[in-house]
Parts: C-alpha cells; sequence; structure tokens
C-alpha cells in the first residue's frame, strides 16, 4: 500500500466570545480545526486531527509513496521532521485509521483492548465564578459525571480557589475534583511570566486542604525539581500534556516529576510514543490519562490509546457548557462524542478510529 495524497482542510468555526476571552489571552474571531485527508491506491482514506499543520507543504514529499502500515518507520520520520518543522501527528492519527481498517478493527483493539469504555472528568475551560462553578458541578453530576477539572489562573488564583472551595461546598465527596494551574505552554503571544515554585507550594497546601485528585501543570516543564518537591509534600501532580519529544517525557519519569503522565496524542507525542509512556507509567505504578482538549477527531484518537492500554482513573472530556458542548467541540461528525448516563464514554465499535464526518459542516466551516 502506498500514499498517494494528503489533503488538509482548514476550519473556522465562531466561539463564544466571553468563553474564547476565558481561556485565551489573544483575541481572535474564531477557533480553528484541521482535518487531514491520507489517500492510498488502495482507495482507503485515513483521517486525523490535532495540530494545525502549518508549513507541512515543504515536507509532504517525504511521506507521498510511502507505506502508511509502515507505521514504527513513518512516527521515526516524523520525529525527524518535528527536529526542523513542526509536530504533525494528527499524521499518524490518519495511518492508524488505516491501520484499523485493513484490518477490521478499531484502534483501541491494535493497542491492547484493555477496556471500550472509560469513565470521564469534565475538563473545564471557562473561568467562572465560584456560585456559578459550584452550580455547573451539581449540573454534571446530575448528568452521571463524577469528577470534574476546574482551570486557575495564575493572576488570579484567590479567585480559583474560592471557585474549587464552593464546588467542594456543593458536591461533598461525591466528585473527584482536578485543578489545571497551565502554567507548562501557552498560547500563542501569552509571554507573562509563569507562577513560582513557593507560590506553587502556597497554591497546593490550599488545594490539599480541598481534597483534590491532582494538581496540573502548576509550573514550567523546565522545572521538574520544583514537580518534585509538590511531590514529596504530598500533592499529586499531573504534567506532559505538550512536552514536544519522546526523550523529554522519558527524562520527567527518569526523575520521577509526574503522579500523572497526560500526553496528547494528536499535539505531543503521536500515538505510539504514548503507548509507550502508558505502559512505562503503568509499570511505576503511576496513573497515565491523556490531554484531549481538542476538537472530536482528537478526543477519539487520545480515547482509543487510552482505551487501548489502560487509562486511570479517568479520560478528559472537555466540557463546559453553556460555551463549550459536544456539538461545538464535535461540529465536524456525523455525531458528537457524548457521554453515557453512568459518566463513561464509549469507544466506537467501528474499524479504524470509527470517525464519521458531517460532510455539510466540514464544506460549511473551511477556509477556502
Amino acid at each position: 500500500m502506498k500514499i498517494t495524497e494528503i489533503r488538509i482542510q482548514r476550519l473556522a468555526l465562531p466561539l463564544d466570545p466571553a468563553f474564547h476571552a476565558a481561556w485565551d489571552p489573544v483575541p481572535r474571531t474564531s477557533f480553528g480545526a484541521t482535518v487531514v485527508y491520507v489517500h492510498t491506491d488502495e482507495g482507503l482514506v485515513g483521517v486525523g486531527s490535532g495540530d494545525i499543520m502549518g508549513g507541512f507543504v515543504d515536507f509532504e514529499h517525504l511521506f507521498i509513496g510511502t507505506d502508511p502500515l509502515r507505521i514504527v518507520e513513518q512516527v521515526r520520520r516524523l520525529e525527524t521532521v518535528a527536529f526542523h518543522g513542526s509536530r504533525y501527528w494528527p499524521l499518524e492519527v490518519a495511518f492508524w485509521d488505516i491501520i484499523g481498517q485493513v484490518t477490521g478493527q478499531p484502534v483501541s483493539v491494535l493497542f491492547g483492548n484493555s477496556t471500550d469504555r472509560l469513565k470521564v472528568y469534565a475538563s473545564c475551560g471557562e473561568l467562572k465564578a465560584p456560585a456559578a462553578r459550584a452550580e455547573s458541578a451539581v449540573a454534571l453530576r446530575a448528568q452521571g459525571i463524577r469528577a470534574l477539572k476546574i482551570r486557575i489562573d495564575r493572576d488570579r488564583i484567590d479567585e480559583g480557589l474560592a471557585a474549587v472551595r464552593a464546588t467542594r461546598e456543593a458536591v461533598g465527596d461525591t466528585m473527584d475534583i482536578m485543578v489545571d494551574m497551565n502554567q507548562a505552554w501557552r498560547m500563542s503571544g501569552d509571554t507573562a511570566p509563569a507562577t513560582d515554585v513557593p507560590r506553587a507550594r502556597r497554591t497546593a497546601a490550599a488545594l490539599r486542604e480541598l481534597d483534590v485528585l491532582w494538581m496540573e501543570e502548576p509550573l514550567p516543564y523546565g522545572d521538574l525539581r520544583g514537580y518534585q518537591l509538590l511531590r514529596q509534600e504530598g500533592q499529586r501532580v499531573a504534567g506532559g500534556e505538550m512536552m514536544r519529544s519522546f526523550p523529554e517525557l522519558l527524562d520527567a519519569m527518569d526523575r520521577d516529576a509526574f503522579d500523572v503522565y497526560q500526553p496528547d496524542v494528536v499535539l505531543a507525542v503521536g500515538m505510539l510514543r504514548a503507548r509507550t509512556i502508558a505502559e512505562l507509567a503503568h509499570a511505576r505504578n503511576r496513573w497515565f490519562t491523556p490531554h484531549s482538549w481538542t476538537n472530536g477527531i482528537g478526543v477519539l484518537a487520545n480515547l482509543h490509546v487510552a482505551a487501548g492500554v489502560g487509562a486511570a482513573p479517568y479520560f478528559e472530556y472537555p466540557y463546559d457548557p453553556p460555551g463549550w458542548t459536544p456539538e461545538r467541540r464535535d461540529f465536524m461528525l456525523g455525531e458528537p462524542l457524548r457521554v453515557d448516563s453512568d459518566g463513561d464514554i464509549v469507544v466506537p465499535p467501528r474499524p479504524g478510529l470509527g470517525i464519521e464526518l458531517d460532510h455539510d459542516a466540514l464544506a460549511r466551516f473551511e477556509i477556502k
């Protein structure tokens, strides 16, 4: 089998301005998505999404004519490209989609078939006032969701702690709560200083009083020693969602920096490498649950890896209504990915990633 064409489709979808301003400090008018189509000489088409694929035209010739089934070679090729260009992991997603179609199996089965469903936590993105965040948590619990992650702005930590406190008071011990500090990577244009270790330690102490399950990325990746200090003081920490390479993640693991490893398979290190990190984390009695704050195709890619190797204790489900909903997140899919009444997300049983595209939506939102 040979790759005959790689087509990139860029999409734009208007966002609610208030929600968008809450998590992205750089003003924008739309939130983009990129869909990648890998065509083969046998008529199969693999679909992927994630990174914006900027500048890929300079590297496309390295993939045309190669075999998408030779996944180890393809991953190594993508890693060499990442050194000079960008992270084009949506290609690997499309390759695995093709492999699943060839074998007639969901990708999660090829990755180990640990389970066909995972408990989710609602990953909230908007900065809401304490009462509003607590009310939202109660509504999530009524839908069957048993955990949520609250984002805290580094410049408004006291407000964030108040939102966590109000949420804990509202839900008691019926929900797990995680907190994301978002200090290890930045949206483009955000040059403000990160939280330092002393303030991170004070925040961690307050969160322990509120029985927070984990504190996510409280420091930049360059401060793995700081992560170690927080862990030694009894705070479970999570990180690695946007680390730029497999060796960086291995270094973090060798230094025992995280309790929870979160590499995103479409934005960080790809599916094959994330699987290895997951297996190593499990062998060292650590948790693996990938970052999946992306569109429906990216959520599916992360879900297949997580279900294949096993993720614990939850899978990240980007969800913060009314601003961020399955319909908005998964606009390119025929049916949004939903959580059932037990708080589970189920792996589609179809071959490959199980992607069913909404071609009308793709045409409507395509950037010409």
